[in-house]
This record gives C-alpha cells, structure tokens and sequence, in this order.
C-alpha cells in the first residue's frame, strides 16, 4: 500500500464512522452476530492462512510462547464468534445518559456516552485481536482500521475479510472495519501521525518496542500499556494450597499473555513452610525460576535473579521468586518494579488483603485469584481490546463502555445569559 492508499482508509473510516454513530443497537447486533456465522463459516480459510503465518514463523524459530499467541486451532475460531455474539448482547453503550440535573434557571443538562470515531488498533502476532477490535469498535459505534504484525499477517486478512462480510450483509458500511494491508512498518508511522486528522486515538497491543514507539511518536491519543509485569503475593496467612495452585494458574495457563504472573514474592513468616512446596510445583510444571539468594537456598534447581529480572516481562516459562517481609514490603517491591498492570495477593487474612487492594496502585489488584483474569472476556466486557494501565479515560480491560467519550446536552426553554 502508498502512503495515500493508507491515508484514503481513514477518509473511507471517518465515512464509515459517521454512519455507525447513527446506527441502531438491533444494526450493530444483527452485523456482530453474522460477522460470527462467517467467522464460522470461514474456518477453514482461516485456518489455512494461520497455518502459513505458522510456518513462517517456525522458520524463525520463534519462542514457543510468541507460537502459542500466533496460533489459530477451531476452538479459538470458535472463541472468536462466541465473543462477537456476547459483544451483540451487550448493552449499547452509545446514548447511555451518564448523568443529568436541572440548573436554577430551568436548563436541562445531560452527559449523554457517544462514541469516540475512528480508531487505529496497532497489535502483534495474536489473530484473535482482529476480530475482538473489530467487534468492540462496531459495538461501541466507532470505525476501526487495523494493522495487525507481519507474523500474524495472512490470518488477520482472512478474518477482516469474514468481519466485513458480516457488515456487508446487513447493509452496514464495510468501511467501518478495515486493514492496513502491508506488513512495512513505515505504515505504522502513517497511523501515528493520525491520518490527516482522521484518527481520533491509537491502541497498541503488542511487545514493549512497540508500545513504546506509539507513546513517543503519536500524534492523537493513546490507550495503552507498556507492559504486563504482574506480581503474586503469598502472606504469611495464605493457605498452602491455594497458593500453590494460583501461583501455578497465574504462571503457567499461557505464559504469553499480559497478565502472567512475571514475579511472586513470598512472605518470610510463611517461606518456612511454604517456599519449597511452591518452588517444587513451578519447577515440576517445566518452569524456570529466578531467585534472591533465600529463594536458591531452598531449591538447587533456582537460578539467581539479576536486579533485572524484577523488571522483566518474560512472556515464557520463566519466573522471578522474592522473599519480603510482609505485606508492606511486598507493596514497596510491587511499587518498584512493577507495570501497574495486574497483581494479586493470597491471603486469609481479610485486613491485609484490603490493605493491598487500597495501596496497590496498578489497572487490576485481586485478592485470592490468578492474574490471569486480567481480561475483558472474564470481566463480563464479552472480549477486550487491551488492557489500559494509564489513568486518563480508561484503565484496566478496555471494553465498549471505555470506547466512547460523552457530550453534553442541554434543553432549555428560551433562556439567555445575563
């Protein structure tokens, strides 16, 4: 694609954009349920272009957990359609009266949600994106154009094409979800400057060099964050148990993901008891683990961890171990080098867990459960289009509701200011 090809996708999106704003929610509903009866009648053309984005991939000898994201089987195709149809039923986040009072003079002033317009999605490697973009964007109202990484590139064209069907059939405007169709990542650059002013904000989904590029070269706003390194405390009255079994699901489920556990810190008052058992069940689980010289003591199959390491967003098999002490210590560490993006405390003891629930500043803080439910699907947001550790407008899992902004309307009955 020319630098005016990608340009004229966001003319064809403000377009587009203009005519999803006065869509009706059973419009949106009907596009997002036959998008995923092509998504399911596709499969088998999608499966055949994610295997030759595999291939490509295997070539390069890829990190198995980069292969996992990459990866397309029925079950996931499935899971894409699925997630379109739980978007449909959804609340239309559009038109929500946010809030709404009468001032002394008689004017009625509403806050009324209206989507935000044109979105660019800027992702990597993970073909579920496509569609989960896609189907959020048109919930909330708003046009999209994405440009997904060359890895992934046969697959995010061969699910646009079924997405785009679905809006075709309904007789809603195809340009409301397009693809940056090249994999030179100049047409990154194009996105970033806004298209003319047809952009109206920027999400990337993808690896810290992406995301960092975005935040410095931007041109329009920017949800995103730059990176998923999420901590599990055990305390001192965490039950053995469940720690072991949180720490295993938080680490291992899919090591590739933003909200995998990257750090655990353990309470000294419970390492006693706790350590070995809990090292023994990551290690025995085929993961790798990095620790501070009480963590080695108790394991000789531990590495010792680097001051790196406890900034380190692994996405693989690997995982940092620390003995604090205590809660407090644990909330200085998380402050320290953590992302602000999940973590998660294990205790019984409900004062301490509310305590980490208040001081932990990151999106997402949970007590007794896995990081890994950092995800709009799990949220009950039917899918997410990532996950936003800023504090302006959204944070967290970004679903239709942190897609649209709001404007005021005000009725009054011919008055004028004195």
């Amino acid at each position: 694609m020319t630098v005016q090809d990608i340009s004229n996708l966001g003319t064809k999106a403000r377009r587009a954009a203009k005519d999803l704003s006065l869509a009706s929610t059973e419009q949106k509903n009907t596009a997002l349920r036959a998008m995923a009866q092509h998504i399911r009648a596709d499969a088998k053309t999608i499966l055949a272009a994610n295997a030759k984005d595999l291939n490509a991939a295997k070539s390069k000898d890829l990190k198995s957990s980069f292969v996992d994201r990459l990866t397309l089987t029925d079950a996931r195709i499935e899971a894409m359609a699925t997630g379109l149809e739980e978007i449909a039923a959804l609340k239309d986040p559009v038109g929500r009266v946010q809030d709404k009072w009468t001032r002394p003079n008689g004017m009625e002033i509403s806050r009324v949600a209206v989507p935000i317009g044109v979105i660019g999605i800027i992702y990597e490697s993970r073909p579920n994106v496509t569609a989960d973009a896609g189907g959020l964007c048109l919930k909330s109202g708003n046009a999209a154009i994405l440009r997904g990484g060359s890895d992934g590139f046969e697959s995010s064209k061969a699910i646009i094409t079924a997405l785009r069907a679905g809006l075709k059939e309904v007789g809603l405007n195809e340009d409301a979800i397009q693809m940056v169709e090249t994999t030179d990542r100049a047409a990154v650059g194009e996105m970033l400057t806004g298209l003319g002013g047809t952009i109206d904000l920027i999400v990337p989904r993808g690896g810290k060099s992406l995301v960092a590029r975005v935040q410095a070269e931007a041109r329009v706003p920017v949800f995103s964050h730059l990176e998923g390194i999420c901590h599990v405390y055990v305390d001192k009255a965490a039950d053995l148990e469940m720690a072991k079994a949180i720490v295993l699901n938080a680490k291992m489920r899919r090591t590739g993901v933003c909200g995998s556990a990257e750090t655990i810190l353990i309470d000294r008052a419970a390492a006693a008891q706790d350590l070995k058992l809990i090292l023994r069940t990551l290690i025995d689980a085929g993961c790798e683990v990095r620790g501070d010289a009480e963590t080695q003591a108790a394991d000789k199959a531990v590495k010792p961890a680097s001051e790196e390491d406890w900034s380190t967003e692994y996405l693989d098999a690997i995982v940092s171990v620390k003995v604090v002490d205590g809660v407090d210590s644990a909330i200085a560490h998380i402050a320290k080098y953590g992302s602000r993006h999940t973590d998660s405390i294990i205790t019984a003891d409900s004062a301490t867990a509310e305590k980490f629930l208040r001081e932990v500043d990151s999106a997402i803080v949970l007590h007794n459960a896995s990081t890994q439910f950092a995800d709009g699907g799990e949220f009950g947001f039917g899918a997410e289009i990532g996950i936003a550790t800023g504090k302006m407008h959204a944070r967290g899992p970004v679903g239709v509701d942190q897609l649209t902004t709001f404007k005021y309307q005000i009725r009054g009955t011919g008055q004028t200011r004195p």
